[in-house]
């Protein structure tokens, strides 16, 4: 996409006529522009997909499996390779893939109502726009490893630095954040992740600790972390972690 205008155009490549048609006017509700485009054959999404100008493919996961990898080889050979989501009646599992190293962003329950037609043009758009993180550590070093992994990820992020709670809480207190990636620092990460969620209950805290202890997890659960990373963790973790929380690995059956 060019220009200032912030846009999403997604290839819809599953379902039938009134499948498409629940998506389409879902978009049409959206607070941003959203293009939706139809492929009613395997040739032509991977045509669609090959010149680069998609940022999100829903792909229908009863299709055969040679369609679903020549697909999914195509976005990862793409220009400007989009995020590729399976779209699901039932139970699918995406394991199949790994072996080739073709590798899914998500998969998602076929939305059956308008509402839930909504809540999918909402997580593309998430998908599409950078999401605000600030990176909590008391060392400096430490933030700049985390900051160089979270730009490798498949995720847009805007990313700030905070050095210690305190910092964290004055910036988020002024400023609007998506996500806090925490360290966990025994007790004073616990304090943090507590104040976090009573003073800004709609930030995600993703907790970052190197402790084997799953009294740490249940603890940090209780008070409210939306996820953990265990150093050392790597992009791809991050992205596991993303997707979750996106609502990216929703069970067909939610």
């Amino acid at each position: 996409m060019s220009g200032d205008l912030i846009s999403v155009r997604i290839l819809a490549a599953f379902g039938s006529l009134a499948d498409r048609d629940l998506l389409r006017r879902a978009a049409a509700m959206a607070p941003i522009p959203i293009d939706i485009v139809e492929a009613d054959s395997a040739s032509a999404a991977r045509n669609l997909i090959s010149a680069g100008d998609i940022d999100v493919v829903f792909i229908e996961a009863a299709a055969a499996s040679t369609d679903l990898k020549s697909l999914l080889m195509a976005a990862k050979s793409a220009p400007r390779a989009p995020f590729v989501v399976v779209v699901a009646s039932g139970a699918w599992d995406p394991g199949e893939f790994k072996a080739a190293s073709v590798a899914i962003d998500g998969v998602v329950a076929k939305p059956a109502r308008i509402e839930q037609a909504k809540v999918l043009v909402d997580r593309c758009i998430r998908l599409r726009l950078p999401s605000r993180c600030l990176v909590v550590d008391d060392s400096s070093t430490q933030r700049r490893i985390v900051r160089k992994l979270l730009t490798g990820i498949r995720f847009p992020l805007d990313i700030t630095e905070a050095e210690d709670g305190i910092d964290a809480l004055k910036q988020l207190s002024g400023s609007k954040f998506d996500f806090v990636f925490l360290d966990y620092k025994g007790l004073n990460g616990i304090e943090t992740l507590s104040e976090i969620r009573r003073l800004h209950p709609r930030v995600q805290v993703v907790l970052m600790t190197s402790a084997e202890d799953e009294a740490v997890v249940k603890r940090a659960q209780t008070t409210g972390a939306a996820a953990f990373l265990r150093k050392p963790f790597y992009p791809a973790d991050v992205d596991a972690v993303l997707q979750s929380i996106y609502g990216l690995r929703a069970s067909a059956k939610d």
